[in-house]
C-alpha cells in the first residue's frame, strides 16, 4: 500500500515539474512622461517582461535596471514588472538606461534607452570679498550643485557702459570652478555671474545666470595731474619745468614718474610730487607722460610739449672729400641765415671728438691720417647744436705690387685651383685688385685691405702660366702692376705599367730586366719597385728625368719567386701604383741536369738488378721442363711414324705442323692486339728421332722452339712447334 502511494506521489512530481515550463518572450523599458524629461520633474523608468508559461504558475523575478552600465536599481517580484521612481529629475539623471530580468537561470537584456534631463540647476556664485582696491583681484566661486562633471563655467564681469569680460574654465572633476579677476583702472562699481555648460549627445546645454554679485572698487590714488611751465611759446633756450602730483588714500609704495616718448625722464618714490625742469632744446618736443604706480594699480596723465627753434642746425662744407696725401684741405661750418653764433670745427672719435679749432674755418695740409669723420658745432644762448658728420678720405698712393702663389711654390697641380695672392707695401684702402692671366684680365676685386687673393680653376696642361696683378686706389696716381710671375703645371702619374725581361719564368741564377714606365706626368718622375710579402719589400728607388726605368737584377734565386709591382710619384704629390706581374724562378738547365743524373742513374740500375734476377729465375726453371719434352716427344714421333706407314700418309710432329703456315697465319689474323701483347717465351729442347723404315734408333740433336702465347683475357696458351729434324727424317 505505501508503495503504491509512494509511486503516485513520484509520478505527480513528475508530472508538476513537467508542466512549470517558461520562456522569455521579450524584455521592455520605457519612462515616463517622455524620453525628455524637464529638470526637477519626477522621472518614472518602467521596467516589463513578456513571458509564456506552460501553466499558471508562480514566478519569482529578478529586475534590475542600469545607467550608463552602472546599478541604479533591484527589485524582486513575482511579477513581471518593475518601476524605478525619481521623484525630482537632474541633469545627472540623463544618459543610457537598460534593465535586466533573471528567473530560474535563465536571463534576458532589454534594448538600450537614452533619457535626456533638460535644463540644469541654478550656479551659485560667492565672492571672496565685496570691496577691493584697483590693482587688487577678487577671488570668485561659482558651483552646480547636483550636476555631475566634466562641467564648463563661464563667469562674467559686467560694469557700466561696457560690455561685459568672460572667462572660461573646464572641470573634469568638479562641479565648482574658482577663478580671479584683476581689478583695473576705472573700476568702481563691478557686478559677476556666472553659467553652466555640459554637453549631451554632442549638444551643448547653457544653465540660467546664477546670482549676480555687487563688487565695490576703491581707488588707492586719484588719476595724476601733469602741469608744464610755460605752457606754451616754449623756445629754445629757455627754461621749462614740469610738475606731476596726485592724491594717494594710503601711502604705501607709491612711485610717481616722468617719461618722454618712452623714455624715463625723473621719477620719485613714497612722494605724491615730482618735479622736474631743463633748457629747452628742439629734441625736447613730444609727448609727455605722467604716471603713478602702487602694486599692480597704475594711472597716467598726458601732455604735448612744442619747443620753437631758435636757429638751424649748422653746415659743415670741405673743400674735397678724397683727395691725395699732402694736398691743402678746408673745412667750413655755416648756418643759414644766422651770424651770431660761436662756431668750433672737430674730429669725431670714439670719445666723443677732438676739437681742431674754435673757428667756422679750418685748413690743413693732408695725411693719411687724417682720414675720418668731421663735425662743427654752434652755440647760442647755451643751445649747442651739431652738424652733420662729413666724411674726409687721405689717399697714398699704391706700391708696386707683388704676385705670389699662396703655396709658396711657383707650380699647380693639373686639375686643382691655383690661388695668388696680390699685395701691397703701401696704398690706403679700398684698393681695386685686378688679375692677368696672360694679357687677359680674370678678375677684378675691391677690398680694405692692402692684399686680395684669386682663385684660377682653369687650369690646363698648356697654360703659359703667366701671372700679374694691378692695384689703384682713389689717389690720382693710377694703377701700378706687378712683374710677371711664370707658373708650372705639374702633370700627375697616370697610366702607369710594370714588365719583365724575361716574362713570367726565369731560370736559377739568370738575369731579369724591370721596366716600369708612364704615359703622363712631369718630371723628375720617382720610381719605386716593390715585392709582394707579408710586408711589401722595396727593392729599387731612383728619380729620373724621363718617363721610364729600367732596373736590372743581375741573379734571380728561388726567393724571389713572387709578385712585383711600381709606385711613380712626383710634384704632383699623388702616386700611382702598377698592376702586379708574377715572376717564377725555375731550375737551371743544368741543375736539372744533376738531378736526372742523381735520380735516373739509381732506377736504371734497380731496373737492371730486376730484369738480371728474373733471367737467372726463368733459367733455374728450365731443366725439368727440358727432360720432360724430351721423353714425350721421342714417344710420340715413334707413334708417328708407325701410324705413316699404316696408313700411307706422311705427318710431321703434331696436328699444329699440318698446314702449320696457313693455320699460323689464321690463328694470328684471329687473335689480333691480344697476340702482339702476348709474351713469347723459346724454349730450346734435345730430342731423338725415330727412322722412317723402322731402323735402329738414331741418336741425333733436334731443337724445338716453343712459343707460348699468353692470352689476355684467361691466359690461355697457344703453342707452335717447329722442328728442324735431321735430313733423314723425310
Amino acid at each position: 500500500m505505501y508503495l503504491a502511494l509512494l509511486v503516485i506521489f513520484l509520478q505527480c512530481s513528475e508530472i508538476c515539474t513537467q508542466e512549470r515550463v517558461f520562456t522569455f518572450n521579450a524584455v521592455h523599458i520605457k519612462v515616463q512622461p517622455s524620453v525628455k524629461v524637464k529638470n526637477g520633474a519626477p522621472m518614472s523608468i518602467i521596467c516589463h517582461a513578456d513571458i509564456s508559461k506552460s501553466t499558471d504558475f508562480n514566478l519569482q523575478h529578478n529586475i534590475t535596471v542600469f545607467k550608463d552600465e552602472k546599478l541604479v536599481f533591484m527589485s524582486v517580484s513575482g511579477k513581471g514588472d518593475a518601476r524605478y521612481e525619481v521623484p525630482m529629475a537632474r541633469s545627472s539623471h540623463t544618459g543610457d538606461y537598460r534593465c535586466v530580468v533573471e528567473a530560474n537561470g535563465k536571463k534576458r537584456y532589454s534594448d538600450s534607452l537614452h533619457v535626456w534631463v533638460t535644463g540644469m540647476t541654478k550656479p551659485i556664485l560667492i565672492a571672496e570679498k565685496k570691496e577691493v582696491f584697483e590693482g587688487e583681484v577678487v577671488k570668485l566661486r561659482c558651483e552646480l550643485p547636483e550636476e555631475v562633471p566634466p562641467l564648463h563655467f563661464i563667469f562674467r564681469k559686467m560694469k557700466m557702459n561696457s560690455k561685459p569680460k568672460e572667462k572660461l574654465t573646464y572641470e573634469l572633476q568638479r562641479n565648482f570652478s574658482v577663478i580671479e579677476f584683476p581689478i583695473e583702472e576705472g573700476d568702481n562699481i563691478l557686478q559677476f555671474d556666472c553659467l553652466g555648460k555640459r554637453n549631451v549627445k554632442f549638444e551643448f546645454e547653457t544653465s540660467e545666470p546664477s546670482n549676480r554679485t555687487l563688487i565695490t572698487v576703491k581707488e588707492p590714488f586719484i588719476k595724476p595731474t601733469l602741469r608744464i611751465k610755460p605752457s606754451s611759446n616754449i623756445t629754445e633756450g629757455k627754461e621749462i619745468q614740469f610738475e606731476c602730483s596726485t592724491v594717494v588714500a594710503k601711502m604705501r609704495d607709491i612711485e610717481i614718474m616722468l617719461l618722454r616718448n618712452k623714455t624715463i625722464l625723473s621719477s620719485v618714490r613714497d612722494q605724491t610730487t615730482l618735479k622736474y625742469s631743463a633748457v629747452a632744446t628742439l629734441e625736447d618736443s613730444g609727448e609727455y607722460l605722467c604716471k603713478v604706480e602702487e602694486g599692480k594699480a597704475s594711472k597716467i596723465a598726458t601732455r604735448n610739449v612744442v619747443v620753437t627753434e631758435l636757429f638751424p642746425k649748422p653746415v659743415l662744407t670741405a673743400s674735397m672729400n678724397k683727395l691725395d696725401e699732402n694736398k691743402e684741405l678746408t673745412l667750413s661750418c655755416s648756418i643759414k641765415d644766422f651770424q651770431n653764433a660761436s662756431f668750433s670745427i672737430l674730429r669725431r672719435n670714439s670719445n666723443g671728438g677732438i676739437l681742431l679749432r674754435n673757428s667756422r674755418n679750418f685748413t690743413t695740409r693732408a695725411k693719411v691720417n687724417d682720414t675720418g669723420l668731421y663735425i662743427c658745432k654752434a652755440e647760442v644762448n647755451r643751445i649747442v647744436k651739431e652738424s652733420k658728420p662729413v666724411m674726409i678720405q687721405v689717399y697714398a698712393p699704391v706700391s708696386m705690387p707683388n704676385i705670389s702663389v699662396f703655396s709658396g711654390l711657383p707650380e699647380v697641380v693639373l686639375g686643382k685651383p691655383l690661388k695668388l695672392t696680390c699685395c701691397l707695401k703701401m696704398g690706403t684702402p679700398p684698393i681695386t685688385f685686378t688679375f692677368y692671366k696672360g694679357n687677359k684680365a680674370k678678375k677684378e676685386i675691391v677690398t680694405n685691405n692692402t692684399c686680395a687673393v684669386f682663385l684660377d680653376e682653369d687650369i690646363k696642361q698648356n697654360d703659359k702660366g703667366q701671372y700679374k696683378c694691378g692695384a689703384r686706389n682713389h689717389h690720382s696716381s693710377g694703377m701700378k702692376t706687378s712683374k710677371i710671375l711664370n707658373i708650372t703645371v705639374i702633370v700627375p702619374i697616370r697610366n702607369i705599367s710594370l714588365g719583365s725581361v724575361p716574362y713570367g719564368e726565369v731560370e736559377d741564377g739568370g738575369e731579369t730586366a724591370f721596366l716600369c714606365s708612364v704615359k703622363e706626368g712631369s718630371w723628375p718622375i720617382l720610381f719605386r719597385i716593390f715585392r709582394k710579402t707579408d710586408r711589401d719589400v722595396l727593392l729599387f728607388e731612383r728619380s729620373e728625368h724621363a718617363d721610364r726605368v729600367m732596373w736590372q737584377k743581375k741573379e734571380m734565386s728561388r726567393q724571389d719567386t713572387g709578385t712585383y709591382y711600381c709606385i711613380a710619384s712626383n710634384r704632383a704629390n699623388v702616386s700611382a701604383k702598377s698592376h702586379p706581374i708574377t715572376i717564377n724562378v725555375i731550375l737551371a738547365s743544368w741543375q736539372k741536369g744533376v738531378i736526372t743524373a742523381f735520380v735516373l742513374i739509381p732506377i736504371a740500375g734497380v731496373v737492371i738488378l730486376a730484369v738480371w734476377w728474373f733471367w737467372c729465375k726463368k733459367k733455374n726453371a728450365k731443366g725439368p721442363s727440358m727432360e720432360m719434352s724430351r721423353s714425350a716427344l721421342a714417344t710420340n714421333s715413334t707413334s708417328e711414324k708407325l701410324s705413316r706407314q699404316h696408313d700411307g700418309d706422311y705427318y710431321s710432329g703434331s696436328g699444329y705442323i699440318e698446314d702449320g703456315e696457313n693455320h699460323m697465319k689464321s690463328t694470328d689474323e684471329n687473335k689480333g692486339p691480344d697476340l702482339e701483347s702476348a709474351e713469347v717465351e723459346y724454349t730450346e729442347v734435345e730430342v731423338s728421332t725415330l727412322d722412317p723404315h723402322r731402323a735402329p734408333v738414331q741418336k741425333g740433336t733436334e731443337t724445338v722452339y716453343s712459343e707460348i702465347r699468353k692470352a689476355n683475357n684467361d691466359s690461355v696458351e697457344n703453342r707452335h712447334s717447329r722442328i728442324q729434324g735431321h735430313p733423314d727424317a723425310t
